[in-house]
């Protein structure tokens, strides 16, 4: 009996050793003011090109940039991505930068998401017209070392670059929030420029129609 036990302990314990299948997610990140169908093709198609498991989008909750511009409140902009992704079981919100207010470094957030979820590789998603600037990231040496690049082309941008990318080729769609909202504030249509349940919370809420940015 003892020996039988033995025997079974032995195998659990070669069982637990095996390592468990890593998972693949992708992260793209983003003011997302508003969330518009270029963020969605482009989470949608990279999710499968790369065979990923799943993708999350990544709301920042303060702009990063110099110049202050007023934008509406971050749980709206997170409202709109909720009813964005409902139809699409692969597509998820990442909230670790609207939870830790204020500006975030990419490498202060990936460094926290993989130390909470380490059985994880993510796949870290920029436009090409991005690449040029990697080299003036916040310790983009180390986060190189953690995370994976994947690039998107973009008219006019250079897949030069001595980091290792991986490219991906998709659709391309010229649409910007700024466009959007500059659209709303000047009561133009913007349909099909965003999901349509997208646009309704928007004229409902009466975001962007006095021209915030």
């Amino acid at each position: 009996m003892k020996s039988e036990v033995n025997i079974m302990m032995h195998a659990q314990e070669k069982v637990n050793s095996i390592p468990s299948k890593r998972k693949r997610v992708g992260i793209l990140g983003g003011g997302f003011n508003p969330i518009h169908m270029g963020h969605l093709i482009m989470a949608d198609q990279v999710c499968h090109q790369l065979a990923l498991d799943s993708f999350f989008l990544m709301p920042s909750y303060e702009s990063p940039h110099v110049d202050k511009k007023e934008t509406i409140d971050s749980n709206e902009r997170v409202q709109m991505l909720k009813l964005a992704t409902e139809d699409n079981p692969k597509l998820g919100i990442e909230l670790a930068e609207i939870n830790r207010k204020g500006k975030s470094y990419t490498y202060d957030t990936m460094k926290n998401l993989i130390e909470a979820n380490p059985d994880t590789d993510y796949y870290f998603i920029i436009g090409g017209d991005m690449i040029e600037y990697l080299p003036k990231w916040y310790k983009i040496d180390e986060l190189m070392k953690m995370i994976q690049f994947v690039g998107v082309e973009r008219v006019g941008s250079s897949k030069e670059t001595p980091y290792p990318i991986i490219w991906v080729d998709l659709p391309l769609i010229e649409i910007s929030s700024s466009d959007i909202r500059k659209k709303i504030a000047s009561n133009c249509s913007a349909k099909y420029f965003l999901p349509e349940n997208v646009l309704n919370y928007i004229h409902k809420k009466g975001l962007y129609q006095n021209g915030v940015q």
